[in-house]
């Protein structure tokens, strides 16, 4: 399942002023990125994720009751709703990611959040018609879900978060008209990266007291670190959910605290995603400890107050 190569990083969203735009930073733009396309939802629909097929052509996003597809000037392509209509505002936020070769739309329904009276599903639908090649139930109620697409084997990673009942981590692959999936076992870690070369994932503990590297796709531990490790007193300092892969052998890890005199602060250190050590502390720019999307390719992603992304190198 391992790649030899890691692949090109994708395309990348987000949706600013109504649309969604989508933005290349594989082209080596440093600063804040200049969107190569734009897409704007169906009249009258909130995107609550959303995602671009490689050529650009078109967009795929979720709202709280249907899966779309649109061209740049907004005009539908498919829609898939989730029926029946969730009956109220609760919170719940579907997802949606595309597999590596852009052929399968792969959509977590949050169903019991919403109301709709089943468990929650995970639905692999083709990503040019909006039919649906697959689904399976999960045994979870979550609000909302993170996915990874592994770069070779053609694998999904879904975390999928229950509030104060921890998370969910599912693997999953489609297979004719069935998905085969994997639930791994444990249900008190996020999933936070993949490696650029699939060998790998990481996770941090729901209560934010360690970071873990694991194998893929097994999920064996190899190797766990704490706020100690790092320096700090792991009774007071955390391990916060965001970081990810700086580069194949380097990972972001973020710790956050409380200063003496009450005031809250973040710091950034990077880490050997082989063995564990801790290197330095790293500046990432970023004024929230979330707002950190490292790329795999040495550089990573903040936010400028507009919105769009910024891409920043160095140390």
């Amino acid at each position: 399942m391992t790649p030899s190569t890691p692949r090109p990083v994708p395309p990348v969203t987000r949706l600013v002023d109504g649309l969604v735009h989508a933005y290349d930073p594989a082209a080596g733009q440093v600063g804040v990125l200049t969107p190569i396309a734009a897409f704007r939802p169906a009249a009258g629909d909130e995107a609550v994720s959303h995602t671009v097929d490689a050529g650009l052509r078109r967009a795929c996003y979720t709202t709280p009751d249907a899966a779309v597809c649109v061209t740049a000037d907004g005009t539908q392509v498919w829609r898939s709703p989730f029926e029946p209509p969730a009956d109220g505002a609760y919170g719940h936020r579907p997802d949606c990611e595309l597999s590596p070769d852009g052929r399968v739309l792969w959509v977590y329904r949050p169903d019991e959040i919403a109301g709709r009276g089943r468990p929650d599903q995970w639905v692999a639908l083709d990503a040019g018609t909006g039919a649906v090649l697959a689904r399976t139930d999960l045994e979870t109620a979550g609000h909302g879900a993170v996915q990874l697409a592994h770069p070779a084997s053609g694998h999904m990673l879904l975390n999928v978060g229950e509030g104060q009942d921890g998370t969910a981590l599912y693997r999953a692959c489609l297979t004719d008209d069935r998905i085969d999936l994997w639930r791994y076992p444990f249900d008190d870690r996020c999933l936070i990266g993949l490696s650029p070369d699939g060998q790998h994932v990481l996770t941090v503990d729901h209560g934010q007291n360690d970071l873990t590297v694991h194998a893929f796709p097994g999920g064996e531990s190899v190797f766990t670190l704490t706020a100690g490790d790092f320096g700090h007193d792991p009774d007071t300092v955390f391990l916060e959910w965001s970081g990810g892969y700086l580069t194949p052998d380097t990972l972001l890890a973020t710790l956050v605290g409380e200063s003496d005199d009450g005031q809250d602060w973040s710091r950034h250190y990077r880490v050997d995603a082989r063995t564990g050590r801790v290197h330095s502390e790293f500046d990432t720019h970023a004024a929230d400890p979330d707002d950190i999307h490292p790329l795999g390719d040495g550089s990573w992603l903040t936010t400028a107050p507009g919105g769009h992304p910024v891409r920043r190198t160095g140390s």
